[in-house]
């Protein structure tokens, strides 16, 4: 706790229980600490209760008034340390370069890794496995 704040966890928001499941696997099995929430609001709920979130990945498309890109706005505004990275089953217009990645379902699990070494370093704990 009064060690320096170290912001290594990574909040999946995915409405999808299967795909939120999958991905939540495969980002522990690469050494990361994972938090899931269904939709924007669970996140929102998450985001404001702890303080070791330090990447959300989110799906753009979520039920609710709030969908990923408007979550990811209000981290921005809330939580600028935090990175956000995005993921939608369709193609998207807006602009990936206001947050720190994009991806198209389905994700390649490797080059989802990828980024989220790049964005969070100091969380890696080796647990790379053979694709």
């Amino acid at each position: 706790m009064g060690e320096g704040l170290t912001q290594s966890s990574i909040l999946v928001v995915e409405d999808e229980i299967l795909i939120r499941l999958h991905l939540a696997e495969e980002l522990r099995a690469a050494g990361y600490a994972v938090v899931e929430a269904a939709d924007s609001r669970e996140a929102m709920t998450v985001l404001t209760s702890r303080d070791d979130i330090g990447l959300v990945l989110t799906d753009i498309r979520m039920p609710g008034s709030i969908d990923g890109v408007a979550l990811g706005r209000w981290i921005r505004t809330r939580f600028p340390e935090i990175k956000i990275v995005l993921v939608s089953a369709e193609f998207y217009s807006g602009n990936f370069k206001e947050f720190d990645g994009g991806f198209t379902k389905p994700v390649r699990i490797d080059d989802l890794l990828r980024r989220v070494r790049q964005l969070l370093p100091q969380a890696e704990h080796g647990g790379s496995r053979g694709r």
